[in-house]
């Protein structure tokens, strides 16, 4: 009896599909669909995908999700029709993208495509875009509604032509402190005078994993993404309404909501995103991603000083090695590069300074800034999403970031004022 029930039971509606060249290369995807829709979903080629969505049924699905490599690059005109069929029948659409070039994938979502998810999968990443597109995200429209923008747009319109310093800082290993030092230097140059602070921006330019919107509790916003997919229609208006307002005197351009492949930016991007940046601001800090990318000598090239952060250890020193070979290898301006040595050996240790400097000897460098470890008080800050200033103004990693402010600004002013007298 139990057998002829479950015969005669109606199966599952199909709320759902997967569109590809053959599924059978996704077998996450497999995994994650079956495991969020049961059997409420199904598989379709990008050929059949294309009359189905032409028929009554269609009108069933929730979303489909189109999974491509980079062999379906030639048949990005065919996708893209999917892609415009189904907006059409208002069925929501996530792109699932295994190494597809980043025109491509700029292309694909440039047409249509709802979310953007990268192959293989992250875990819990479909989950959270399927929730996405069933709770479309009402708290991002109530964070940043009209009245934000237009206050940052009568800050940023001072009638003043800036011509703002690059001060990118890099984290030469992971966990090495770079966000956490270009988030409190820019809010400390942001901060040193009541009366005539100078204009601080702060860019995030770690597409993946960028921790600034979380060090200074900001949202993630969609503007960012269209901004960087599309930078040859961005003006002064545009970047302004990407900025976001940290305590009224901190302006910081987040990274975007979803993780983003690295080269999804080129560096005519990036070179037009800083450009607009110098002409309203005095400094622009910027928080680079670990790896080296294209654009990443787009940075080098307009930084005034590049802050390179480092550690007392081997990765530390080999990652170094290797970058100034690599930057030597190409021409580019390596003597550019600050060596900051992050959680630096105490005043009295002196077996740690001995190892600092036989480490800075042996790669031929000099460690101009000794940082020191600012304990779980950083962490903390980092979780509260505050400033150091705002949750320990007396920890020593703060301090020092103080002091590189002060002499960054000096700097500034002293050659300000000398071109003033020429």
């Amino acid at each position: 009896m139990a057998s002829n029930a479950a015969l005669q039971s109606e199966p599952a509606p199909i709320v759902a599909c997967t569109v590809s060249r053959d599924v059978q290369n996704f077998d996450l995807l497999i995994e994650d669909m079956e495991a969020e829709l049961g059997e409420s979903w199904g598989d379709l080629s990008f050929e059949d995908a294309l009359t189905f969505l032409q028929q009554p049924d269609a009108e069933m699905l929730e979303f489909i999700a189109i999974a491509v490599d980079e062999e379906d690059e030639a048949d990005l005109p065919a996708i893209g029709d999917l892609i415009r069929i189904a907006k059409e029948k208002q069925i929501r659409v996530i792109l699932i993208a295994e190494e597809l070039g980043p025109m491509a994938l700029h292309q694909l979502l440039r047409l249509g495509a709802d979310d953007f998810v990268p192959y293989p999968l992250p875990e819990g990443s479909l989950h959270e875009a399927i929730d996405r597109l069933r709770h479309p995200t009402p708290v991002l429209q109530a964070i940043a509604p009209p009245a934000a923008p237009a206050t940052a747009n009568h800050a940023l319109k001072d009638g003043i032509t800036h011509d703002g310093v690059i001060l990118p800082v890099h984290g030469f290993a992971g966990g090495v402190g770079a966000s956490t030092v270009a988030t409190n230097l820019a809010w400390e140059l942001a901060t040193l005078s009541k009366k005539d602070a100078p204009r601080v921006c702060l860019i995030d330019l770690d597409l993946q994993f960028g921790a600034s919107s979380t060090y200074l509790d900001l949202p993630r916003r969609e503007v960012i993404y269209e901004l960087l997919a599309d930078t040859s229609a961005m003006d002064d208006d545009a970047f302004m309404q990407a900025l976001q307002s940290f305590q009224d005197k901190l302006y910081v351009f987040t990274a975007p909501p979803d993780i983003l492949p690295l080269d999804f930016v080129s560096s005519e991007d990036i070179n037009a995103l800083l450009n607009l940046a110098r002409s309203h601001f005095d400094f622009i800090v910027i928080d680079m991603p670990t790896t080296l990318v294209q654009w990443t000598e787009a940075v080098l090239n307009q930084a005034h000083v590049y802050f390179a952060m480092v550690e007392l250890d081997m990765r530390s020193a080999q990652n170094t090695l290797r970058v100034i070979r690599a930057l030597k290898s190409e021409e580019l301006p390596h003597e550019k590069l600050r060596f900051a040595l992050n959680r630096a050996p105490k005043f009295t240790d002196l077996s740690g300074k001995s190892r600092a400097k036989r480490m800075a000897e042996s790669l031929d460098i000099d460690i101009e800034l000794m940082l020191p470890d600012g304990g779980r008080q950083v962490v903390q800050a980092g979780d509260h999403g505050l400033p150091l200033a705002d949750t320990a103004k007396k920890n020593p990693l703060r301090k020092e970031i103080r002091k590189l402010a002060e002499s960054l600004h000096a700097h500034a002013q002293g050659e300000l004022a000398a071109v003033k007298r020429r």
